[in-house]
C-alpha cells in the first residue's frame, strides 16, 4: 500500500530504519483518508499501530509544501498523559530523523521556562499533554496559528480526566483550515459527539475490529483468592515462577501498588512501582528501567494502562479486578502487542466475583479457571448464581409495609388507661354487655 503512496524521501529512509514492512489494519484504512485531508474519527484497539496511522501522514502533510521556519507547529498531538507523550515523541523523532523536521514534548511537571526555550526554535511537531499546552498558548509562547493537523489520541481517556474544557481552548488557538484525528479506544463514548460537534467538519469514522473486543493474541486466566493475604501469596508465587519477560501488576489504588511493589522487593525479586504521585524524573527512572532489564516486574496503578509501550511485556496480572470492561481492555493491552502473544491472569476475591462477570459478559469471553500448587482457595465461586453469571443473593424475608402495622397516633398514646379509652372487644363470648348507642 505505502509503495502506490508519494511519500517524502526523508520519510521512506525513516520507515526503513524502523523496519516497518506490512501496514496494519488501521494503518491501511487511516493513512490514505487522512493524506486526503479528512477529518477523522477512529476507533482501534491498542497495539494496533495507529500511532504510526496518524504520525506518517501528518509528517508527509508537512514536507508536501514549504515550510516557513517561523510558522509556528504546524502538527500538535494531545495526549492524556506524560507517559504516552513521551512514547509518541520517540515513535515520532524514529519517523522523521532523515527528515529537516524537529519534534518536542511538552507536558506538566516539566519546566516552564524551559519549554518556552523549546518553543522558542520553532519545532514543527509538538506533542503535549492539554492543560500545559494551554497554558502556553495563553501565555503566547506556544504559536498554534499555521497549525494542519490537530491530533487527539485516546481522546475517551483525555475526557475522563476531564481535559474537555482544555482540549477545546487549545483547539480555539489553532488555525480554521487544520485537519483534526481523533482517536479513541471506542466512538460511543458519550463525550466525544460533542468534542467532535465542536471541532471537527463532517468528519469520517474508521473503526478496526469490533468495538470491546478483546485482543486476540492474549490468553485469559483467572485464579480465585480467599482473602488480601491469600492473594499477596498467589502473587508471589506466580512471579517466583517466572516464565515471562517482563510483567505488569495492576492495583486499583496508588497505595496499594506501592505496597504491592514492596512485598516483591521483600522476597527478591526485581521491582518497581509506577503511579500519577510519582515525578516527571521518576517517572522516567523507573521506565528506564524496565526498559534496560534492570527491573522484571512493574506494580502500577491504572495512570500505566495507556501509553506505555515496553517490549517483551509478557504478563499482565490484576491484582485487582478493574472496575469497567473498558479499563480491563487497556491494561491486559499491554501485552499482546504486534501480534505478541500473552497472558492476563486476574485474582478474583468473593466480592469481585460480580465485576468479573460483568467484564466477561462485556468482552463476549470466558477466563480460564486456574490454581496454583497449595494455594487452591476455599472459595469456588458463589453457591448460586443468576442467569448472567453473578452471585444470587441469600433472599430476606420481606418486612411489614407502614400500611400492614397498626397505626399509632400521639393521642391514642395519650388516652392510654384513661377512661373512655377504646378497648379491645373480646369475640370468646364473655366480654361485659355494652349498651346499644341510640339511634339519632
Amino acid at each position: 500500500m505505502l509503495e502506490q503512496i508519494e511519500l517524502d524521501r526523508g520519510l521512506r529512509l525513516g520507515l526503513d530504519e524502523l523496519g516497518f514492512d506490512t501496514p496494519t489494519d488501521v494503518q491501511l484504512q487511516v493513512i490514505p483518508a487522512a493524506l486526503e485531508g479528512h477529518d477523522l474519527r477512529v476507533s482501534a484497539e491498542t497495539g494496533s499501530g495507529k500511532t504510526l496511522a496518524y504520525l506518517l501522514p501528518g509528517a508527509q502533510r508537512i514536507l508536501a509544501q514549504p515550510i516557513d521556519p517561523q510558522a509556528g507547529a504546524l502538527m500538535v498531538i494531545l495526549v492524556p498523559t506524560r507517559e504516552l507523550a513521551r512514547q509518541v515523541l520517540k515513535n515520532c523523532r524514529d519517523l522523521i530523523q532523515k527528515t529537516p523536521l524537529s519534534a518536542q514534548a511538552i507536558t506538566g511537571g516539566a519546566d516552564f521556562k524551559y519549554q518556552k526555550a523549546l518553543l522558542r526554535k520553532n519545532p514543527e511537531i509538538i506533542i503535549a499533554t492539554p492543560g500545559r499546552l494551554l497554558e502556553h498558548c495563553e501565555k503566547g509562547s506556544a504559536d498554534l496559528s499555521a497549525l494542519r493537523t490537530l491530533v487527539l489520541d485516546e481522546a475517551d481517556r483525555m475526557l475522563d480526566l476531564g481535559f474537555r474544557d482544555e482540549v477545546l481552548k487549545v483547539a480555539g488557538f489553532c488555525g480554521e483550515q487544520r485537519q483534526v484525528i481523533l482517536l479513541s479506544a471506542t466512538l460511543k463514548h458519550k463525550g466525544l459527539g460533542g468534542v467532535a460537534r465542536e471541532i471537527m467538519d463532517n468528519p469520517r469514522s474508521i473503526a478496526v475490529g469490533e468495538v470491546r473486543q478483546p485482543h486476540s493474541s492474549i490468553h485469559h486466566q483467572r485464579i480465585l483468592a480467599d482473602s488480601q493475604e491469600h492473594k499477596d501469596k498467589l502473587l508471589v508465587a506466580l512471579m517466583e515462577q517466572g516464565g515471562f519477560t517482563r510483567a505488569l501488576v495492576f492495583a486499583n489504588k496508588r497505595i496499594n501498588a506501592q505496597r504491592l511493589a514492596g512485598l516483591l522487593k521483600h522476597h527478591g525479586l526485581r521491582c518497581g512501582c509506577l503511579h500519577g504521585e510519582l515525578t516527571t524524573e521518576e517517572r522516567k527512572h523507573v521506565l528506564a528501567q524496565l526498559r534496560d532489564s534492570k527491573i522484571d516486574i512493574l506494580c502500577a496503578s491504572d495512570v500505566a494502562a495507556r501509553g506505555l509501550d515496553v517490549k517483551d511485556i509478557d504478563l499482565v496480572v490484576n491484582y485487582d479486578v478493574p472496575h469497567k470492561g473498558d479499563d480491563y481492555l487497556h491494561r491486559t493491552g499491554r501485552t499482546g502487542r504486534a501480534g505478541a502473544s500473552g497472558l492476563a491472569i486476574s485474582l478474583v476475591s468473593a466480592s469481585e466475583w460480580n465485576l468479573m462477570v460483568s467484564i466477561q459478559r462485556y468482552l463476549n469471553l470466558e477466563f480460564e479457571q486456574r490454581a496454583l500448587p497449595g494455594l487452591k482457595a476455599r472459595y469456588s465461586g458463589p453457591k448460586k448464581t443468576k442467569g448472567s453469571g453473578k452471585a444470587a443473593g441469600s433472599k430476606k424475608k420481606r418486612s411489614k409495609s407502614p400500611a400492614d402495622k397498626a397505626k399509632s397516633r400521639a393521642r391514642n398514646q395519650k388516652s392510654k388507661g384513661k377512661r373512655g379509652a377504646s378497648k379491645s372487644v373480646s369475640s370468646d363470648g364473655f366480654a361485659p354487655l355494652m349498651k346499644k348507642k341510640p339511634k339519632t
